[in-house]
């Protein structure tokens, strides 16, 4: 079975065909560096992780690019409101520049808690502006711009197939239907749906980053970024677009006609979306209709901090959401991270015992995994094969991750495989699912062996010292061994000569009554 994703652009399950065999270009759309990222913004990149390590696993050279927003992004998509850098760098007392590092910084510190592999070009908007005012100018050597108000807009008229990716109607968008109207106030523009290329002195009398152009002293609108630094690092057509779904109805159906409008032809071939995470107090009130989308404007956002200092770790988190398709609403609850964490745990500590039966072997780092090689099946057993048949079909299945990880309980309950392959089968799995699952059963192992340790202690002047070390000793072999009987039986004889054993996270330590 070959790759099949679902493509916005028509609203279809579609075989992958990429333009150049063998290699995949995608660009996803990257953070607006304003504010901490919140744990539903991180929803859409653990989905751009997994699409990156399946492309890998499944044997494509690949180029992943990803923008980061540092100006020009309006708190209103459709060029209405404030500039959210300008707006931040006011409340906080700081630079532009200033606020974007910062918040740029903590974006990325996020993503590789959650073990997100940075993509291959990660390109700030700041450091592209000629890049932009050169797309902007063939797009007006085309015709579907014009001048207003200082500013530079985009004619949806003069591009026929406008609205096609978000299904919208142009003939009632010209009339002034659909919400935009709600939302757009900008006499300048001849149609509700048509949107700024680029802003002069006009917009903002005080704007604190602009820039030489040919139209005036000004700066980009935020749609222009993506087409123009996607091109830059993908060419003119590329075969994957990214983002979240809230970007389908204006962000992304402005950037297709934009920048077709520039090059007169087809841009993009798949357009991929991940749905919204919403917060509910619990599953009864989110299947009861008591959930919102979590927004940063409305104030209801979790950070990535705020799961860890209630005791989570970020791969938790990364569970919780490999445990639902990207395509499908997820409901996030404390009730549902506590399931995360505990199902996390419990395939962690089965991985462990596997690592025991297997003599102590150690899973390799996944990380190191070049492309296709996860998925080379040389060595392995028939029913082994089976396993990675199931979990190649369900990436292969529009990237349908709770299948995906379901095949890693399989293996771990099939007592047929012998251990160390199906530890190789869980490794090869995880170079995709990206959950740290060696790294973790081995801290397990560790931090087990550690409890099971006597600590050291100065008993010098007890006559028995070196007889009952020898027995604490014993009783700690016997709990490795999980001959319980004989641990409770040591323990019982050292109590009964006074001796009190306590299991430390240093290990056990003894102390006479």
């Amino acid at each position: 079975m070959a790759l099949r994703l679902y493509n916005t652009m028509g609203r279809t399950m579609q075989e992958f065909k990429p333009i150049r065999e063998g290699f995949v270009g995608f660009y996803g759309c990257g953070p607006t560096v304003y504010n901490y990222a919140h744990i539903g913004n991180l929803r859409a990149y653990v989905f751009l992780d997994i699409l990156d390590r399946t492309l890998t696993f499944l044997g494509y050279d690949k180029k992943h690019v990803m923008n980061i927003t540092d100006v020009g992004h309006l708190t209103g998509d459709a060029d209405a409101g404030d500039d959210k850098m300008v707006k931040s760098a006011a409340e906080r007392h700081q630079s532009v520049l200033e606020v974007a590092k910062f918040y740029t910084d903590a974006f990325l510190s996020d993503i590789d808690s959650l073990n997100i592999i940075r993509p291959d070009v990660i390109c700030k908007a700041t450091e592209h502006i000629q890049d932009m005012i050169d797309l902007i100018k063939r797009i007006e050597a085309n015709g579907h711009t014009y001048m207003a108000g200082g500013n530079v807009y985009y004619d949806v008229t003069t591009y026929p197939q406008y609205g096609e990716l978000a299904q919208l109607n142009l003939d009632e968008l010209r009339a002034g239907a659909g919400e935009r109207d709600v939302v757009v106030v900008d006499k300048n523009k001849r149609n509700p749906a048509d949107f700024v290329l680029w802003f002069t002195k006009s917009k903002f009398e005080n704007q604190a980053l602009t820039w030489d152009s040919p139209w005036g002293r000004g700066y980009p609108g935020w749609h222009i970024e993506c087409s123009a630094m996607s091109m830059k690092y993908l060419g003119e057509h590329f075969d994957i677009h990214t983002g979240g779904i809230d970007h389908v109805p204006i962000h992304h159906t402005n950037e297709i006609a934009q920048s077709e409008g520039a090059t007169g032809r087809k841009w993009v071939n798949y357009w991929l979306h991940n749905e919204f995470l919403v917060i509910a107090k619990d599953k009864k009130a989110a299947e009861e209709g008591g959930a919102e989308k979590m927004s940063k404007s409305g104030g209801n956002f979790l950070r990535l901090k705020t799961l860890v200092d209630r005791g989570y770790s970020p791969l938790d988190y990364r569970f919780f959401l490999l445990g639902a398709h990207y395509r499908k609403q997820i409901y996030f609850s404390w009730d549902a991270m506590d399931s995360a964490k505990n199902g996390r745990a419990s395939l962690i500590q089965k991985i462990a015992k596997l690592m025991q039966k297997a003599g102590g072997e150690k899973l390799p780092a996944a990380k190191k995994y070049a492309k296709g090689q996860a998925n080379d099946r040389a060595g392995l057993s028939e029913r082994a094969c089976g396993y990675m048949d199931a979990f190649q079909s369900a990436l292969e299945n529009d990237l349908l991750t709770p299948v995906a990880l379901s095949q890693i309980s399989k293996v771990i309950k099939d007592s047929s495989l012998a251990p160390a392959e199906a530890l190789s089968l869980i490794d090869r799995m995880d170079s995709v699912l990206g959950l740290k699952l060696a790294e973790s059963a081995d801290s397990f192992l560790k931090e087990t062996e550690k409890m099971e340790s006597p600590v050291s202690q100065d008993h010098s002047g007890d006559p028995e010292a070196g007889e009952i070390d020898a027995l604490v000793s014993e009783r700690a072999a016997a709990k490795k061994a999980r001959n319980f009987a004989r641990a409770d039986e040591i323990r019982a004889q050292l109590a009964a000569r006074g001796i009190t054993v306590t299991d430390t996270p240093a290990g056990p330590a003894w102390t006479r009554t």
